[in-house]
């Protein structure tokens, strides 16, 4: 049997790692591809008969680690510079108030319809305001460069700004004067962590001499995360920054601490270290997605009570990224469609306190919106191939 299991999972892993490469030339994402295997999966054994320990605390966990890992890849292959500013800045709005008005919106609309609080209301609303950066950075990859940054810079940063925001309002049970100063508290702490753990963990990248000296800073990066997560800092600012400053070093290579570092060789090992986390996502991001198909149940995906609820969401979602997409004269097509849902809507609504849990976001509601968006993005990124031709330079 364990033959067995180890077959089973180096047979679906390369699988992911086909549906990954054909998707750049098909455009379906590979999301869709891994929960139809996942679900696939769970109808095999029923129909075999083949017992499956409970796998249902393995979720959580794979979401963590992979949002670290992806956030970390995006952030690496980011560049910085003055002239970058005022992109950056557009994409932090569009990453930001989208979030604020979808979820305020949707939050009414919830507290009509059940009566309950605004705060219990957006607490179960803002899981669905955030783009996946574990689905949009991936699907992106076929865009051209200036619409490729926006993506990974806007879901990073829709990642950053939900997690904040949904734990400020889940873990507070009253908002006041008083829950906003500990929030602003708690970022400053933040930030100083992130301070004293990017320049420690910068010089055990430069000075580590052992084999074996990537993996115990990634492991150290997870532990860093998890502690920060544990005392509800905003943990993901560590994430984000630090990878920005690994992929950023030649701005500070006059920097007399970087210059002690010896930079050529700091930004070799930044490259190895930048390879090692992209498999690293890819290996989580495939595990979790075929773990979450295996475990939808088929009377939920098609649950109609909660399908009309779905498609309501979806519809909120496009309407409202339309409009600040014209206002800051961003691409329309193909931005407009990558905007899924995916392991962070997940993740966060796993993590909704059982007071505060609601018969209305459920189980089917987001795994349809999920992969509702997710089709829409496919749709999007097909019609959109012409265009990616006509903007690509002719090689002569």
């Amino acid at each position: 049997m364990t033959s067995f299991f180890i077959i089973l999972i180096c047979v679906l892993l390369l699988i992911a790692y086909v549906f990954d490469i054909s998707s750049t030339k098909t455009k379906i994402p590979s999301v869709i591809l891994l929960l139809i295997v996942g679900w696939l999966l769970n109808q095999g054994t029923h129909l075999l008969e083949i017992k499956i320990p409970e796998l249902n605390p393995f979720l959580p966990i794979l979401g963590t680690i992979g949002l670290i890992l992806i956030v970390m890849e995006g952030s690496l292959e980011l560049e910085l510079n003055q002239s970058k500013l005022p992109f950056i800045g557009k994409s932090a709005i569009i990453a930001l108030i989208p979030i604020l008005l979808f979820s305020i919106g949707f939050a009414f609309v919830i507290h009509f319809y059940s009566g309950i609080s605004l705060k219990i209301a957006l607490t179960n609303a803002i899981p669905f305001a955030i783009i996946s950066s574990a689905i949009a950075i991936p699907s992106a990859h076929n865009l051209i460069a200036k619409n490729k940054e926006f993506v990974t810079y806007e879901s990073s940063l829709s990642d950053i700004f939900g997690v904040i925001l949904f734990n400020f309002f889940a873990l507070n049970e009253i908002i006041n004067l008083h829950s906003v100063g500990e929030f602003f508290v708690e970022l400053l702490i933040m930030l100083v962590i992130t301070i004293i753990a990017t320049i420690g963990l910068t010089v055990l990248l430069s000075k580590i001499k052992h084999h074996v000296k990537f993996l115990p800073i990634i492991l150290m990066v997870i532990l860093i995360y998890s502690i920060a997560k544990h005392f509800h800092l905003p943990a993901l600012i560590f994430i984000l920054l630090f990878g920005l400053f690994l992929g950023n070093l030649k701005l500070f290579a006059a920097n007399k601490f970087i210059q002690k570092l010896q930079p050529e060789i700091l930004e070799n090992e930044v490259s190895k270290f930048k390879d090692l986390i992209v498999e690293f996502a890819f290996l989580i991001r495939a595990l979790f997605f075929i773990l979450f198909g295996f475990l939808i149940n088929t009377t939920e995906l098609f649950n109609l009570n909660s399908i009309t609820w779905a498609v309501g969401i979806v519809v909120g979602i496009y309407s409202i990224r339309f409009l600040f997409l014209k206002l800051l004269k961003f691409d329309i097509r193909p931005l407009l469609f990558i905007a899924p849902r995916g392991l962070i809507t997940i993740l966060l609504f796993l993590n909704i306190p059982e007071n505060q849990t609601i018969n209305l976001v459920n189980n089917s509601l987001v795994i349809q919106v999920i992969i509702l968006t997710a089709l829409v993005m496919m749709i999007g990124l097909m019609t959109n191939k012409k265009k990616v031709i006509e903007e690509t330079p002719i090689e002569l």
